[in-house]
């Protein structure tokens, strides 16, 4: 019998708060943008995961590549991507993300992808792949990759990491409380360690982690997450709010305000990390370019000082 708790199906017409609610995608570049996708038999996390900010980010043409298919091996309570027994790897997919991002013209592409558990090495093959397409087919353009955590297969991070990604990011998600029912297959000083070893085979990359809030979490708990992520030599933290994609996946414990927000970007700011997305809109690669710009200056600017 599991010992992971049921999630309670939750009713989703509670009204979001109106610091919650954005603008329908309308642009005509929101509409061109999806056209690239689909013409390069592209996933993004922005439509699997149904990004509340896909309308102000695809209107700039920027999309965030989901890589090895739109099927998960795992079912975290909190994730919309679908569920179940992926398809086969597509071999084109490399040479496709890395046109893709040529037609885009971006300066800094964000790629994430499922979690394969069924491979032996857990895609990081096939992400080393892509990462080397983009960047032999875009040079100009920096590469942020927001991986898995590639639990039980040994040196499958070493190899994504060996490929040079300019930010490596994974996400942390919520309190290690929290994990047993929200991300069930996922373990907290896994996700923690990756991102420490991450930065002992390198230390001049920037890494990244989020979290989000209104999961039940309590603020002493999102202080912990921070000093656990400054123990690892994170660069970059991103909180935002959870949002039930659907009544399946878990419910919001509540809507953390503005204010509380602000309050969580002062307290990281104060414990020392490069740079910090805190707002109730924040995603992992929300305004994630001009993001990394700033990351970039504040490392120039400290090796100076």
């Amino acid at each position: 019998m599991s010992n992971v708790e049921p999630i309670k199906p939750h009713n989703l017409r509670n009204p979001k708060p109106a610091w919650l609610r954005v603008k329908a995608p309308t642009s005509p570049e929101y509409a061109e943008t999806r056209k690239i996708m689909r013409d390069h038999k592209l996933n993004t996390v922005c439509e699997e995961a149904a990004c509340p900010n896909i309308g102000e980010c695809w209107k700039v043409k920027h999309a965030t590549m989901m890589i090895l298919g739109d099927i998960c091996t795992r079912s975290c309570a909190f994730c919309n991507v679908k569920t179940g027994r992926p398809n086969a790897i597509d071999p084109n997919e490399p040479a496709n993300v890395a046109e893709a991002v040529k037609k885009l013209g971006l300066r800094h592409v964000v790629i994430t992808s499922v979690d394969r558990d069924e491979l032996d090495d857990g895609g990081a093959n096939h992400w080393v792949a892509v990462i080397q397409a983009v960047r032999a087919a875009n040079p100009n353009t920096t590469i942020e990759v927001l991986t898995p955590d590639f639990r039980k297969k040994m040196g499958m991070v070493d190899l994504v990491a060996s490929a040079l990604p300019d930010v490596f990011n994974h996400n942390l998600e919520t309190a290690p409380r929290l994990y047993r029912t929200i991300r069930p297959s996922a373990r907290y000083y896994t996700s923690l360690r990756l991102l420490e070893r991450v930065k002992e085979l390198n230390p001049s990359v920037f890494t990244k982690s989020g979290m989000m809030v209104g999961l039940g979490e309590t603020k002493e708990e999102v202080i912990q997450v921070m000093d656990d992520m400054r123990a690892a030599d994170v660069d970059f933290i991103t909180i935002g709010q959870y949002l039930q994609p659907t009544p399946r996946h878990a419910p919001v414990d509540r809507f953390v305000t503005p204010d509380e927000f602000a309050e969580y970007e002062r307290i990281a700011r104060v414990k020392g990390f490069s740079m910090v997305s805190a707002s109730p809109l924040t995603r992992s690669s929300y305004h994630a370019d001009a993001d990394f710009e700033q990351l970039k200056a504040a490392r120039l600017k400290a090796m100076k000082a």
